[in-house]
């Protein structure tokens, strides 16, 4: 009598299963440790020494320094990602006004040209201005 173990891999499908399992946990992998890297990089706070050891720590080990990185400091990594994400949809916004070539002034000598036709009121007048001067 001899023993057989059947293991996953003697079902391919089980085998594929297994497969894409690890890939995709490994692209994962990659996906964190380039997060942690950026918002190293990114947070002001810490200091040049501070940011050379947390890079020292997840470079010489990656999975401890990724994972101890992760609970003392991620509570704030989504914070200055979205701080980052809204100074970049600020400078966006900036360019676009910039390049279209309307200011301020140009938006208010319009809103007077429309109310001086009488196409809007004065309140009307008034919130569209308020609209403009708080962008």
């Amino acid at each position: 009598m001899s023993s057989s173990v059947t293991l996953a891999y003697d079902f391919p499908v089980l085998g594929a299963f297994w497969s894409i399992m690890w890939f995709f946990l490994w692209i994962m992998w990659f996906v964190l440790l380039f997060r942690v890297v950026v918002d190293i990089f990114r947070d002001d706070d810490l200091s040049g020494w501070a940011k050379t050891g947390w890079l020292v720590f997840t470079i010489v080990l990656p999975f401890l320094g990724v994972f101890v990185y992760v609970i003392a400091r991620g509570k704030d990594m989504g914070k200055r990602e979205q701080r980052h994400a809204q100074a970049k949809q600020e400078q966006t916004e900036r360019y676009i006004r910039e390049t279209a070539g309307t200011s301020e002034a140009d938006e208010l000598a319009k809103l007077s040209e429309i109310r001086a036709r009488g196409d809007i009121t004065d309140d009307e007048y008034r919130r569209a201005k308020e609209k403009v001067l708080q962008h």
